[in-house]
């Protein structure tokens, strides 16, 4: 009701990462975006649009993931930004830290690294006023 509106989940996959293919280096995209192989570079979303990776059982990353929507269900070696939405299935296993403003685990789910609320990192911006004291 107070928070900014957060956009919807792409409901369509616009590229498809196969099963048995594996591309070495970064990969931008918009739209949606699933992935059945392997990726060996950073996987960026188109800034300022929404964007959803699915990261299915077969799938492995390994580099930085930043994208609005993530659903894991494979690996990822790296960090994972979800700016708004991530979601951890029950085979998913992330090596590195994950950053998350709505967050959805699935028992199985395993992170190594460290869980990070994006609202968090907004309240260090918070300046603190002190008051005068009429001593």
């Amino acid at each position: 009701m107070f928070s900014k509106k957060q956009s919807k989940p792409q409901n369509r996959i616009d590229s498809l990462i196969g099963a048995g293919t594996s591309i070495n280096g970064n990969l931008c995209f918009s739209g949606g975006l699933r992935v059945d192989g392997e990726v060996n570079g950073n996987i960026l979303a188109a800034p300022g649009k929404p964007s959803t990776l699915v990261l299915s059982e077969h799938g492995y990353v390994k580099g930085e993931i930043k994208v609005t929507h993530l659903v894991v269900n494979g690996v990822v070696e790296g960090p994972a930004h979800a700016t708004e939405y991530l979601e951890l299935q029950s085979k998913a296993k992330v090596i590195g830290d994950v950053y998350y403003k709505t967050l959805e685990i699935q028992l199985g789910a395993i992170v190594e690294g460290r869980l990070i609320h994006l609202a968090n990192a907004e309240s260090n911006k918070v300046v603190a006023f002190k008051l005068n004291s009429a001593e």
